[in-house]
């Protein structure tokens, strides 16, 4: 008898499980519906006729304002943005000390003007009376002697005036020329110390670009040579002319310093701005350009990344290293190889492993 019982029990599990394992392998199908998208296939440029180097805009007359005297500051007289003209006051100095010595420099020089009035007035009368030998040579020299230290005496008092006063200009800081404040590092009872910038001013809508050469391209770049910017921000391109070209990478480790000075335009550029300068010129190093539009990147934080589709039909977003900025495309340094395709465009918003179709 027990052996039927548990012949029976190994029936009933084997039953079970069966039935177990035949539902899980029963499989769920999929009824999301496929996102449309449109691709497009990676355009190489074999044959770029221009030089593009990353440059940053600067304005093209700027100025750091210090001081080279110690104190206290007793007033900030701009804030950031205001507009000054040349020779205006921004920033008072606490110079009490030097007052001081401004007034004892003003008596010494009194005290030079009285002495030397009156070595004059000696030296001039005993000149008549040499004249006359009514005086000897010895009494002569002596008398002129005494003129002379007198003479050099008062110099060295206007001396010390105009150091006084070159002094003082340190602790009024004025505008060297008419401009826009961009920024202000000091305020008001913060202690000036010499060298340390105060104020930064810079000319508006006056701009030059900063771009650095590689050296194999550096000889064909002239003086007096159009260009055109790229400036990112704006995806504006401006036209420019190159004003200065550096000689020397001593200090730039390769790469040669080319100045441009951009033309006068309506778009609203500032400092700091970071362009793209092309250059006629053709490149003696060859290479593939493998370019995408801009509007098909991906962005998240820092990283840039583009959608393609995968051999199963789904969105695969791949991570790209860009390079620089051709008009509106951007050069693909790694992540993405020629003749391969991408997603453009899409009906619905795309994620990783999103079902697509073309």
């Amino acid at each position: 008898m027990k052996k039927y019982v548990f012949l029976l029990i190994v029936i009933t599990a084997s039953v079970f499980m069966t039935s177990c394992g035949s539902e899980t392998k029963k499989e769920v199908k999929d009824t999301t519906p496929a996102i449309k998208v449109t691709t497009s296939k990676v355009a190489v440029n074999n044959n770029n006729p221009f030089l593009s180097v990353s440059g940053t805009i600067q304005a093209t007359n700027s100025a750091d304002l210090s001081t080279r005297m110690m104190g206290y500051v007793k007033k900030v007289h701009v804030n950031v943005g205001d507009k000054v003209r040349k020779g205006q006051l921004l920033v008072s100095i606490n110079n009490a000390d030097l007052q001081a010595k401004k007034g004892q420099v003003n008596a010494g020089i009194t005290q030079a003007k009285t002495a030397f009035t009156n070595a004059e007035k000696n030296y001039n009368r005993f000149k008549i009376l040499f004249e006359s030998a009514s005086v000897t040579q010895k009494e002569m020299d002596d008398m002129t002697a005494n003129y002379q230290m007198a003479k050099a005496g008062l110099e060295a008092a206007n001396q010390m005036k105009n150091e006084i006063n070159a002094q003082l200009a340190y602790s009024n800081i004025t505008a060297p020329f008419s401009g826009v404040v961009t920024r202000k590092n000091i305020d008001n009872g913060d202690m000036a110390n010499p060298g340390m910038p105060l104020i930064s001013i810079e000319t508006p809508k006056e701009f030059e670009v900063l771009a650095m050469v590689p050296e194999t391209e550096i000889s064909q770049i002239n003086k007096g040579t159009t260009v055109s910017v790229l400036v990112k921000a704006l995806e504006k391109t401006i036209k420019g002319k190159v004003i200065e070209v550096s000689t020397s990478a001593k200090n730039t480790g390769g790469q040669y310093l080319v100045k441009v000075n951009l033309e006068k335009t309506d778009a609203v550029i500032l400092s700091g701005m970071f362009a793209t300068v092309q250059f006629p010129v053709e490149r003696k190093v060859k290479s593939e350009l493998v370019l995408i539009p801009a509007d098909a990147i991906v962005k998240n934080g820092q990283l840039s990344g583009i959608y393609t589709v995968s051999q199963t039909n789904t969105a695969l977003l791949r991570w790209l290293r860009l390079g620089r900025t051709y008009g509106d495309k951007v050069e693909v340094l790694s992540g993405l190889n020629a003749d391969e395709s991408y997603i453009v465009s899409a009906d619905g918003k795309l994620f990783n492993g999103a079902k697509v179709s073309l």
